[in-house]
């Protein structure tokens, strides 16, 4: 099905480009040097030295991002993130269909949708300078609102192809199937065991570990969804 080859496209795509921006935004901060005495000279606040924050949580995702150059990588790659997340959730939302002969509007794209949305807002906000308190807050309910948004459909949307696991059973990696229970469910249960900390002052290097690790882990989904797909 030409519907499936386009959903494995975009789905590595997804995993893909946020990776690499993440990433190269980290590089170009820890490496600030060379790029000096160009027009991409770091700002100071995106420096920093030498870490892993996957694993000390020494930095942010925001700082690592929010400043020039980086944000000139980051900001973009969320934009083209967000599209493909639009493209991605209608597609499989119309794959449902096709499966189910009917024509819905699933939650899952709904909130997949939404998700999407709410990463580009997150984005534009990013680096924006506003010193006050609701500002501050809102721009950290866009950020939850993306998360949450995010597990909702890729848990709604793995519970879809369960339940069609027997008319897609010759189309399906049913191990990769089990992989992305497994990973929603781990998402969830960090995301609700994670929040009293969160919400709290203090353990800012956990807080920044867990950022950096999370992020991953919700992209590691479509990664996944490359391989469920047979070719």
């Amino acid at each position: 099905m030409e519907i499936i080859n386009q959903i494995r496209k975009l789905s590595l795509l997804i995993f893909i480009i946020p990776f690499l921006a993440i990433n190269l935004c980290l590089i170009v901060s820890q490496n600030p040097e060379f790029l000096e005495n160009t027009i991409f000279t770091v700002d100071q606040i995106g420096r920093s030295g030498f870490s892993i924050p996957y694993y000390d949580g020494s930095l942010s995702i925001s700082r690592a991002a929010r400043t020039f150059p980086q944000y000139l990588i980051f900001k973009p790659a969320m934009f083209i993130t967000a599209f493909l997340l639009y493209l991605y959730w209608s597609k499989n939302n119309q794959l449902v269909n096709n499966l189910k002969s009917l024509n819905l509007n699933y939650k899952f794209k709904i909130f997949g949708i939404l998700s999407a949305i709410f990463l580009v807002v997150h984005s534009i906000l990013l680096g924006v300078k506003f010193d006050i308190q609701i500002y501050k807050l809102f721009r950290r309910v866009v950020l939850l609102l993306f998360i949450i948004f995010e597990i909702v459909a890729q848990g709604l949307l793995v519970i879809n192809l369960y339940k069609l696991k027997s008319k897609i059973e010759t189309l399906i990696n049913k191990k990769v199937l089990i992989l992305k229970i497994i990973l929603v469910g781990i998402l969830a249960i960090i995301a609700v065991l994670s929040l009293p900390i969160l919400i709290k002052s203090g353990n800012t290097h956990f807080k920044h570990a867990l950022e950096w690790n999370y992020f991953v882990g919700v992209i590691l989904f479509y990664l996944l969804s490359n391989f469920f797909w047979r070719k």
